[in-house]
């Protein structure tokens, strides 16, 4: 059954019609993701289904009842409104707090942000985050959320889509996150010239599938211009003599790749790359950073050695606030480090994308804002022109001649990047780069990094782009140090995972030992002191006691040793960071160590907790 029904529904804004005689139905249960180019219609096409928007023609009718909940792009906070009050409206506390849902959605959205903040104080990211959580606490029948994903980490992404799917209601998200599309979406619409295109499955089906029809189009295309050219020499000749049909098969999707080649030539790459740049990239020796400044804000870096080598194609990935901006910032010498030094190669070019837009003329037009940089650019065996790569990226035909003064954020986004590029680098530090990009502009851009020679260190939450333009992960966990990810995302996240869950163990234990002596030596001091009173106070034999505290001691000293071990092998993975079997090695023993580690932990905990410490 269609919870909303859309009827011949055409709306425009100005000359340009975004939707032409849209007729189409969302069900009860579907989830679907929206795709299509920046200012295609996409928006506007949630907005006259959540009927926030009346269409010029046509007809919107939802079912009796329904209940909508709708994310726009713009937030609608009251500026005097607490968290508190926006999230949770007239909720008791006992009403919310023991509710697993309701606890879950804020430790994953709201986490540390004070409940009585105003809103007038939030940042964009916690303002985004709010309005998300105020949305998925109420109950509805359909869910319609415009870029959900924007000022959220990778790991409240993931959860996001987890939840989402988990929901009994209708979803229909617009999003560029196209790891997110295919989590959360059975069916894809892609809003293009006025049209919606349906297809069924997530994001990677509907790539497939519109391949497919594309083929399907050139086959027939084909078909028709050698009918033509039949016709015409029939015309030419008389009559034909009778000739069979050409027939026409069509290939299983997995046929229009079967002959692809890798998306990257890795070692021509690596050579090119080399011949560039030398052996040395960026050498870390001993490197301390807080990210405010020497001594000020989070430590992000603690006595760190580390090595970026030519050809490195890096993802660094953390939690909003846990240093990756910095890091770059260290790496193009805008930041200092507290202690230590960073030894750049000496024929490195640099170009640092940052999160903030460079100053660019407002009086000059686009084009000549990239040509006045280099005109043309050899990007790996085939030269482009400025105006090729401009239509690449989004400036089609007109677009070129636009004063840079109009653009969007999106579009000055964009303009900086090919700026960036057109300096012909052979270091890229890109921070957030897939901003206001859409998947178009993001498929052309994935195909320029893919024949770029240098060495490539990307920050950025959009998981599709960074598994797709870099080789490896390394990830910043609060602990001082780079840890490499042979897993990629999903190992940050088991590893993420089990960090919160041994810091909720060891919160729990420790809430119920602060009123007891802090250190091992005075734990004992005070057993001996107290005597046969305190044992008796435990439920505990003297014996038993002095048996415990003799295991957690034998314990304490076995976690001393393992954390050793551990920071040996931290040491030992950053002087092996370009001998792939060597980090494989290395790696699987640190996993085995932490497993060990944890295990220790645990046993610990229980027996501090039986002797009541």
């Amino acid at each position: 059954m269609n919870l909303v029904n859309l009827e011949s529904v055409s709306h425009a804004y100005g000359p340009k019609p975004l939707l032409s005689d849209i007729s189409l139905g969302v069900e009860a249960g579907e989830r679907i993701g929206v795709v299509g180019r920046n200012g295609g219609g996409k928006t506007t096409l949630l907005s006259v289904i959540a009927g926030a928007v009346r269409p010029d023609t046509g007809r919107v009718t939802h079912n009796r009842g329904l209940r909508v909940g709708f994310l726009s792009q713009q937030d609608t906070l009251a500026p005097d409104a607490t968290v508190k009050e926006i999230v949770l409206g007239g909720l008791a506390e006992h009403e919310w707090a023991g509710d697993q849902r309701v606890r879950e959605i804020l430790s994953n959205l709201i986490g540390d942000l004070d409940l009585e903040a105003r809103a007038a104080d939030l940042s964009g990211g916690e303002r985004r985050r709010t309005a998300l959580a105020q949305l998925l606490i109420d109950d509805h029948d359909l869910i319609m959320l415009d870029e959900p994903t924007n000022h959220l980490d990778i790991e409240a992404i993931a959860w996001l889509a987890g939840h989402l799917a988990g929901r009994k209601s209708a979803l229909v998200v617009v999003t560029h996150d196209r790891w997110f599309l295919d989590a959360v979406s059975t069916r894809t619409w892609e809003v293009v010239d006025g049209r919606v295109e349906r297809y069924e499955g997530g994001y990677a089906a509907y790539v497939l599938a519109k391949a497919e029809r594309a083929r399907i189009a050139q086959a027939a295309e084909e078909r028709r211009q050698n009918l033509m050219r039949k016709e015409i020499a029939w015309l030419r000749r008389g009559p034909p003599a009778r000739t069979s049909k050409p027939k026409f098969r069509v290939e299983a999707a997995q046929a229009l790749i079967a002959n692809e080649p890798p998306a990257r030539e890795t070692v021509e790459l690596m050579r090119f790359a080399a011949a560039r740049l030398g052996k040395t990239v960026y050498d870390l020796e001993d490197v301390t950073l807080h990210a405010g400044g020497p001594g000020s804000g989070p430590l992000v870096l603690d006595h760190l050695t580390w090595q970026f080598g030519p050809g490195d194609r890096i993802g660094l990935i953390g939690v909003n606030g846990s240093g990756k901006s910095s890091v770059l910032r260290l790496l193009a010498g805008t930041v200092k480090p507290d202690d230590g030094r960073v030894v750049r190669g000496k024929t490195v070019r640099l170009a640092h994308l940052s999160q903030e837009l460079a100053e660019l003329d407002p009086e000059r037009r686009v084009l000549e804002s990239v040509e006045e940089i280099r005109k043309y650019l050899q990007v790996g065996k085939k030269e482009w022109s400025a105006s090729q790569l401009l239509e690449r990226l989004g400036f089609k035909g007109e677009a070129q001649w636009k004063i840079v003064g109009s653009l969007s954020g999106g579009e000055r986004r964009r303009l900086q990047l090919l700026r960036l590029l057109m300096d012909d680098p052979n270091v890229l530090l890109l921070d957030e780069p897939t901003n206001d990009l859409d998947i178009e502009t993001l498929n052309e851009l994935e195909d320029l990094l893919d024949a770029w020679p240098g060495t490539l260190i990307l920050v950025s939450h959009d998981r599709y782009f960074l598994e797709r333009v870099t080789d490896r992960c390394v990830a910043l966990l609060g602990d001082g140090t780079l840890s490499l990810l042979p897993g990629g995302v999903d190992e940050y996240l088991e590893r993420r995972a089990a960090g919160t869950a041994l810091t909720a163990r060891v919160a729990s234990v420790t809430t119920t030992t602060t009123t007891t002596s802090p250190g091992a030596a005075a734990q004992g001091s005070a057993a001996s002191a107290a005597g046969p009173a305190q044992a008796a106070s435990s439920g505990l034999s003297a014996k038993e006691e002095r048996e415990l505290r003799k295991e957690l001691g034998r314990l304490e000293r076995q976690l001393g040793k393992l954390s050793d071990r551990e920071s040996e092998l931290h040491a030992a993975m950053a002087e092996a960071a370009t001998d792939y079997a060597r980090l494989g090695t290395l790696d699987a023993e640190l996993r085995e160590i932490t497993a060990q580690k944890e295990s220790v932990e645990a046993e610990w905990l229980e027996t501090a907790d039986r002797l009541g410490d």
